[in-house]
């Protein structure tokens, strides 16, 4: 990852409903949300969300397919640990303590989910 893509993602999660977007579809994975259900839980007309969700598939935060008459969006949590990956990645100039609670923080807070049988 570059500066130039970290730039891209930033400014795409830099506007409110694309932000929330953003949120719903983390907080989705990995199933991910049809587009009218995502403008519906965004509450904005999904002429509206469609071009939130082109800004966003640009930024490579989010990735879409085709599921019969539907397209399903999923965030690429994989290119959004990149960029946050970037962003930290000289942060301690060689002290690791410097660095240490925020590595700490991006860890997962969610454990996996208990098997009730």
């Amino acid at each position: 990852m570059d500066d130039e893509q970290v730039i891209v993602a930033l400014a795409a999660l830099a506007q409110p409903t694309r932000l929330n977007a953003f949120k719903a579809l983390v907080a989705s994975a990995p199933d991910g949300v049809p587009a009218g259900e995502l403008a519906r839980l965004c509450s904005v007309p999904q002429n509206t969300m469609s071009s939130h969700l082109a800004i966003l598939l640009r930024s490579r935060l989010v990735s879409a397919h085709r599921h019969s008459r539907s397209i399903i969006y999923r965030a690429d949590l994989d290119h959004f640990r990149a960029m946050t990956l970037h962003l930290v990645q000289d942060c301690c100039g060689g002290r690791p303590e410097v660095c240490a609670p925020i590595i700490q923080g991006l860890t997962p807070s969610c454990s996996p989910k208990a098997d009730v049988s």
